[in-house]
């Protein structure tokens, strides 16, 4: 559906006003969105009352809003009106910001008039903070819509944590939602921790990496646990494969190009003195590039298929491969970082010397088109060192920010369209 322009008891400050002063401008409704997001959080990819909370946010303005079929997404399409997309048969870019929607099965112990009011479901990772961000960045580009050399897509995204909103939204015509396709796309995310409020933080290339399931299951013969030898025992065979996944790890992978290979849960047999049939583990995977993962992929299944031959028992392999290494495109890094030098000060930007081993599924839209992924403290404590970070069921997320974020947003895609 599309409506009229925003009507005329929203902010609409002059448009020769900077793109900050207009994001400050929108804070305390921004504040107040985050907040009634904060209220209603929901986990994975159907999320009706967050998804109406933002149809209702984004009603009364020119913008070209659809729902997703197989999941609780929305998308909206901003037409730009700058000089470009008057003359004929001129092609201007499509720019994609994205905003994450969804929670997590967390019980919420913080003390705030705005708490959680679904037990055991909690936004301790701030994406209500990005939801409002982006309602703030398509707000601040229809005011500056005049100098808007292209198109934006407004990617409002469920599923997040899991089990992934954007593949099933790439699937259903996100990259083409604006009648051609993305030329560049932005993301960005608040941390409760680690940096003082209001920095910013991020690095070029490999920024988060890939996320991988393995689930190993070993098969002997059981027996009484007095009379080994009249069995097959699939327990230290399994007890060998997790041993050995960490010599392989640390013998057969580049330091600079490492991974993570981390076993989470391990279960075998019934009771002391009887030998199971069964045995079996889970671990997590992380990479940094595509080579190396491919190569623990490989590593991991000859690895197990190896010890168990070698012990005479079968072993089944299930190697899921989950959210691939996200990357920031070094063009786009660069536009990304200069705006929030010009926007904020070169001292509210820190370069992150390491890639972090988390994951984010945005790594499906940047696997497909340039872009940049940038970081933003919304800590709420001084010592943030001591904060809890996200995910945490005492995460607090400042609010402050939330007019920084969307300036930066709204700048990106006024960039990005003016670059051509």
């Amino acid at each position: 559906m599309s409506a009229a322009e925003p009507s005329p008891s929203s902010p609409s400050p002059s448009s020769s006003a900077g793109v900050l002063d207009l994001a400050r401008a929108l804070g305390p409704e921004l504040v107040a969105l985050r907040r009634e997001l904060h209220r209603i959080p929901e986990v994975g990819n159907h999320l009706p009352l967050t998804q109406q909370v933002v149809l209702r946010a984004l009603d009364g303005l020119d913008v070209e809003v659809t729902t997703g079929q197989a999941l609780d997404s929305v998308v909206g399409v901003i037409r730009g009106r700058g000089p470009a997309t008057r003359e004929p048969g001129r092609a201007t870019p499509v720019v994609l910001l994205r905003g994450d929607m969804d929670a997590l099965p967390v019980t919420e112990e913080v003390d705030v008039d705005y708490v959680s009011t679904h037990p055991g479901v909690m936004h301790a990772c701030g994406h209500d903070l990005h939801v409002a961000a982006l309602v703030g960045a398509a707000r601040i580009l229809l005011v500056r819509r005049d100098e808007l050399d292209g198109d934006v897509v407004l990617m409002f995204q469920p599923g997040e944590e899991g089990p992934g909103g954007a593949e099933p939204m790439i699937a259903e015509g996100l990259l083409e939602a604006a009648g051609r396709p993305v030329d560049a796309a932005y993301a960005l995310h608040v941390g409760s921790s680690e940096y003082p409020l209001g920095q910013w933080f991020a690095r070029p290339g490999p920024i988060y990496a890939a996320a991988d399931e393995v689930r190993v299951r070993v098969v002997g013969t059981g027996g009484h646990g007095s009379s080994p030898h009249r069995a097959r025992d699939p327990i230290p065979v399994a007890c060998e494969m997790v041993v050995a996944l960490q010599t392989m790890t640390t013998r057969g992978f580049d330091v600079f190009d490492p991974v993570v290979v981390t076993v989470g849960r391990i279960a075998g047999g019934t009771k002391e003195n009887i030998i199971p049939d069964t045995a079996e583990f889970e671990a997590t995977v992380r990479s940094l590039s595509a080579k190396a993962r491919r190569k623990v992929q490989h590593g991991v299944e000859r690895l197990a298929r190896g010890i168990a031959d070698a012990h005479g028992l079968e072993v089944q392999v299930d190697y899921r491969l989950g959210y691939p290494v996200t990357v920031n495109d070094s063009t786009e890094y660069e536009r990304s970082v200069t705006a929030v030098h010009d926007l904020f000060g070169v001292d509210r930007f820190s370069l992150m010397t390491d890639p972090e081993l988390g994951s984010e599924d945005m790594s499906f839209v940047l696997d497909r088109v340039p872009g940049a992924y940038l970081n933003i403290s919304a800590c709420a404590r001084a010592d943030h060192d001591a904060a809890p970070d996200n995910h945490s069921p005492r995460a607090v997320f400042d609010d402050s920010v939330l007019p920084d974020a969307a300036a930066w947003l709204a700048e990106m895609a006024l960039r990005r369209c003016r670059a051509g």
